[in-house]
């Protein structure tokens, strides 16, 4: 019997739409992939049925499209840059009436207020890691090396820093040297804010701690790390890693895990 679900993909840059895509067809389900012209790689062609291409702005379009298509479950895939809210992207009228609507254009407002929208039109939003649980770490450490005393009390230290940060959902990320706070995230992601902080350190070693917000709501907004992750934390010189147990999408984990090995680097999964 064919399911009364038909699922859509609302697909972001980076890897995770294309893992999305794998594990729902793996399970018989083939979707429907709003391809977001500014952020989703173009090889998503190759690796959906169907592909509708859009502006970030075009909220209007994203909804007819799915609607004449069928699609009643959606799944957000993928970052898109918190910068573009401040891009040269022009928006359509329904996401004018969107944007002014809300108070704080901070994430979790504005795509909240996406996912009312489409929830009103009959289009339910679902956690974005519906399919990919198995990618999901549980508590412990993740490499072969442990954390060193001063790693742990970096990490230590950077988590209450995250925690208040996430709780001011302001961003996920913050990076540690010698027990002081060198950066914080707010738009510009992770990546940029190791490149900060190791360009204010001069050289010495670093510590970040990621986590996800203390509600995080997984529809919208997973954080992420692969062995692009890695090759940076090894050029920057970032010894250690902290990510959030069962909330952190590992990306390609069994190559992740061997890159931080070979490179001495600890990565621990907490709570």
């Amino acid at each position: 019997m064919e399911s009364l679900s038909k699922y859509g993909l609302i697909a972001g840059n980076g890897k995770f739409p294309f893992l999305v895509l794998e594990a729902a067809r793996s399970q018989g389900i083939d979707m429907v992939v709003a391809a977001i012209k500014e952020e989703t790689f173009p090889e998503i062609e190759q690796h959906a049925t169907k592909v509708h291409w859009m502006s970030l702005g075009q909220l209007g379009k994203l909804i007819k499209t799915f609607k004449s298509e069928g699609v009643n479950q959606a799944i957000m895939a993928g970052q898109v840059k918190h910068k573009q809210l401040f891009s040269s992207i022009v928006p359509d009228l329904k996401m004018l009436q969107l944007l002014a609507s809300l108070a704080v254009r901070n994430t979790d407002s504005l795509i909240g207020a996406v996912a009312k929208i489409l929830e009103d039109e009959g289009i339910h939003l679902m956690d974005s890691t519906l399919f990919l649980r198995p990618l999901l770490p549980e508590p412990g450490l993740l490499t072969a090396r442990a954390l060193s005393e001063e790693e742990k009390r970096d990490l230590n230290y950077g988590h209450r820093i995250a925690r208040e940060l996430g709780r001011l959902d302001l961003g996920q990320s913050v990076a540690i040297a010698d027990g002081a706070c060198v950066a914080v995230e707010a738009m510009e992601g992770t990546d940029a804010v190791m490149e900060r902080a190791a360009a204010l350190v001069n050289g010495r070693s670093l510590r970040v701690v990621k986590l996800a917000k203390p509600n995080q709501d997984l529809r919208f907004d997973v954080p992420v790390i692969g062995p692009a992750t890695v090759r940076l934390m090894t050029r920057l010189r970032v010894t250690a890693l902290a990510i959030e147990a069962r909330k952190t999408l590992m990306i390609d984990r069994e190559e992740l895990i061997r890159e931080a090995d070979a490179a001495g680097i600890a990565i621990v999964a907490v709570e």
